[in-house]
């Protein structure tokens, strides 16, 4: 399975060991503004990993309500369904980004300089909690 948090500038994506237990970062890819979101080397990607199945991040809103960026993620979520012909689903992504965040101020790091590190381990934040809320270990 692969995940994306997508964003305007920034798209994370992390990818699931072969028996959907684990996430790990893959990349981050960039996408200039006012440009498409850049399917290309997302295809590479999902060929390169032999992927069965995509999971993009669905930003609600903190009342759990859908906004513009979720109706974006929805419309890229189709996308990728149409073009790439992987099943797709959205997952609730609220917090991941700040919850990676976290984590590497935890680690005693900084996100200075390092936004797609904290993109692609957010989009393993989102993949991960997807795992383990279909096997039914979600904390």
């Amino acid at each position: 399975m692969l995940a994306v948090d997508w964003g305007e500038r920034r798209i994370g994506l992390s990818l699931s060991d072969e028996s959907q237990r684990l996430a790990q970062p893959l990349t981050t890819l960039t996408r200039r503004a006012g440009k498409r979101f850049p399917m290309r080397q997302l295809r590479t990607l999902l060929e390169q990993h032999a992927v069965a199945g995509v999971i993009v991040g669905l930003p609600l809103d903190e009342q759990g309500e859908e906004g513009a960026p979720a109706r974006a993620a929805r419309e890229l979520a189709a996308a990728i369904g149409r073009q790439t012909g992987r099943p797709v689903e959205l997952w609730d992504e609220r917090m991941t980004t700040a919850r990676a965040l976290q984590a590497v101020r935890e680690m005693g790091g900084s996100a200075r300089g390092r936004k797609g590190d904290v993109d692609a381990l957010a989009a393993t934040l989102l993949l991960q909690h997807y795992l383990d809320a279909r096997r039914g270990t979600a904390t």
